[in-house]
């Protein structure tokens, strides 16, 4: 079974100020740092975060289904703003999946806005599609904690507080894009 998800947010931030963040390792360091009941840990195994660099993505204990996987930047294209990664060990190939890659590209609108755009790609073989059930994963506890943290960042998300306390309003919309990816995701 072939399939794609994909997620769409516009964010009122310059599209090369919000590819400084996707274009780079940052990403990475973001999610753990903000979110680390998603990403616990993520290791740079190979590269700087340029093509061809692979990642050790380690995720929380307690996690259904996962424990890490690696995954490789296939795409970073800073001209046209587009980074792609595959899973390339361990992670969702170890339950039947054959590919998952994740796409984000940064469109740019006006001068002071652009839409992050998340795709994933993915294909699983027909015998392993009861792992990918995603009412199996909703009736997990750990689907509580995704969708906490989607709900805490958007009830937050206008608030001073919130700035203070993550930083600036790029990476808030980041963390909101992340958070919209993830569920998607799972």
């Amino acid at each position: 079974m072939f399939g794609t998800l994909s997620q769409e947010i516009e964010v009122p931030v310059a599209a090369n100020e919000v590819w400084k963040i996707y274009g780079t390792i940052q990403l990475a360091n973001i999610v753990v740092k903000h979110l680390p009941n998603i990403v616990h840990r993520v290791d740079i195994l190979e590269g700087d975060g340029g093509v061809g660099s692979i990642l050790k993505v380690t995720f929380p204990p307690g996690t259904p289904l996962l424990t890490s996987h690696k995954e490789k930047f296939v795409v970073v294209d800073d001209v046209k703003r587009v980074k792609i990664a595959q899973v390339v060990e361990g992670g969702l190939l170890d339950l039947g999946f054959t590919l998952y890659k994740v796409k984000f590209e940064v469109i740019e609108k006006d001068k002071d806005t652009c839409i992050t755009k998340a795709t994933i790609e993915y294909e699983v073989k027909e015998e392993a599609i009861a792992n990918v059930s995603f009412r199996r994963i909703q009736d997990s506890k750990r689907y509580d904690e995704y969708m906490s943290v989607i709900l805490f960042h958007r009830r937050i998300q206008d608030s001073k507080r919130y700035d203070k306390q993550f930083g600036s309003k790029d990476i808030r919309l980041t963390l909101l894009n992340i958070d919209a990816t993830m569920i998607s995701t799972i």
